[in-house]
């Protein structure tokens, strides 16, 4: 039987930065993960010449003083190389009217946001004032959901006048903001936020925490900015595999874990590999599974109260993902590399598209990803030929939208797949192929939500079910999060700063 200090369950961004963190603090780490290959939502995978980014296309955090920017240079490794996205996005309402573009200078937001609603500048500037507050409290590392003394102690820590301010706005939604602001009337600007709102927080503006909400809509401008990685996703994972390697870590790939119970060490996990089933045993476990998986892998060891409440958190949404390769002299010659549209059948769309030279196409050719939200369940209880029969209407429909919307002749198309929930689920191994976290409505948001600190001693959570929500930006933070509470645990302190 194998013995370690902290077993790590989940190889994707969040479940690496908490192990490379713990590996960077020598203590003795071992990260499972299911997979053949670490990255989970964040990986990629390869059609001949072609590489696609699995799930996520853009990155947050890589500015000085971003998450991912601060984690690399506590761990030693460089900074991926990548591009600032201006516009982070073009978002086409199909109402006729001209797209709204997500410019990176403030300035140039501001007169964009003007001429596209005008009258709701009221309503931008106090998300811009939620945003300033909530950015600065982040960055002094509060735990958000305190559940002991040191946990208090961080949050207490972090908060300024400000953060009081802004925090009776807790329980609104952003819809609630926008009427408070006198903008409720703008269908169009309602619009906007539905569709940007669900990308981030899987809920729109009705739904949307407002103390979340404000602060993703201004994630596109300076200082911050998102950015456009040189080769693919896959890079952020193999920096931080590197960093957990170079500070002694172990990285232990196709390695499920079948089940999670206490022992005499701590706990002990049973976990099937290539070489068979297997036990392992750690003082420690930082989970980075959605949490749902955790009431079938620890059917024993879990407080009721607790079980409960992990059985009624809200569904999370799946994606239907087309994967899509063009002649490059096909698309629109200003096209942007990020685009969101309105859309009734399958759905509005997110769509990326790869740089010439960016390293996942060869030059000349354009990868295309465009993805929609769709329930789970309507596909994993599919019979094989509904199944097969309703994924090749989903992709004609894909298809057929991009064509008209970017004036594709059907001639320019390389190749096209469709990855349905059936095929995240065993990509990922998440429950259903769920993609992102919980919902960010103001019940699950921040100090509501679930907590790294679970009521099992020694064990501990953190992903996109956490605070604050999905992103590779937003998971690492739970990830630090996660290793300052373990180690606090410990008697040590452990800071970035």
């Amino acid at each position: 039987m194998g013995t370690t200090n902290v077993i790590v369950i989940g190889g994707g961004i969040a479940g690496l930065t908490a192990a490379g963190l713990l590996a960077r603090q020598d203590v003795q780490v071992t990260l499972l993960e299911a997979h053949h290959q670490p990255g989970g939502c964040a990986g990629t995978f390869k059609r001949g010449p072609w590489t696609f980014d699995v799930g996520a296309t853009q990155v947050a955090g890589l500015e000085p003083g971003g998450s991912h920017e601060r984690v690399f240079r506590h761990l030693g490794v460089q900074i991926p190389e990548a591009d600032i996205l201006d516009p982070g996005c073009e978002v086409d309402l199909a109402d006729g009217s001209e797209p709204i573009r997500l410019w990176n200078d403030p300035e140039r937001w501001a007169h964009e946001r003007e001429r596209q609603f005008p009258g709701s500048e009221r309503f931008w500037q106090v998300c811009l004032a939620i945003h300033k507050s909530n950015w600065a409290f982040a960055s002094r590392d509060p735990v958000v959901t305190p559940r002991n003394g040191w946990d208090l102690q961080q949050l207490l820590k972090s908060l300024r006048p400000e953060t009081f301010a802004s925090s009776l706005l807790t329980g609104l939604t952003m819809a609630d903001l926008q009427g408070l602001c006198g903008c409720e009337g703008d269908r169009r600007l309602r619009h906007f936020l539905d569709l940007q709102l669900k990308l981030y927080s899987q809920e729109p503006a009705h739904r949307t925490a407002a103390l979340y909400g404000a602060t993703v809509l201004q994630m596109a401008q300076a200082p911050l900015g998102l950015w456009h990685l040189h080769g693919s996703m896959q890079i952020l994972s193999d920096r931080l595999v590197s960093a957990l390697q170079q500070h002694n870590g172990t990285l232990a790939l196709r390695h499920r874990v079948m089940g999670i119970r206490r022992c005499s060490a701590g706990w002990r996990l049973t976990v099937k590999s290539p070489r068979g089933v297997k036990e392992l045993e750690a003082e420690e476990v930082i989970c980075s599974l959605p949490p749902q998986c955790l009431t079938e892998l620890m059917p024993a060891d879990m407080p009721a109260g607790y079980r409960r409440r992990l059985e009624r958190l809200p569904k999370p949404s799946g994606a239907l993902v087309f994967y899509g390769v063009v002649k490059r002299q096909a698309l629109p010659n200003d096209c942007p590399g990020h685009l969101q549209r309105s859309c009734d059948d399958p759905g509005s769309l997110f769509v990326s598209i790869s740089r010439d030279g960016d390293g996942r196409a060869p030059i000349g050719q354009a990868t295309l990803i465009a993805s929609v939200f769709t329930p789970t369940s309507d596909w994993c209880q599919l019979d094989e030929e509904t199944y097969q029969r309703r994924k090749g209407k989903v992709l004609t429909a894909i298809q057929s939208q991009l064509e008209q919307w970017l004036g594709l002749d059907p001639s320019a198309w390389l190749h096209a797949e469709l990855a349905t929930p059936r095929g995240f689920a065993g990509w990922t191994g998440r429950p259903q192929g769920i993609v992102g976290g919980l919902g960010q409505h103001p019940r699950h948001f921040g100090p509501f939500g679930l907590a790294g600190r679970t009521p099992m001693p020694g064990f501990w959570l953190c992903g996109d079910s956490l605070y604050p929500g999905e992103g590779t930006a937003g998971v690492t933070l739970s990830a630090l999060n996660a290793c300052r509470q373990l180690m606090a645990n410990r008697g040590a302190s452990f800071s970035l700063n």
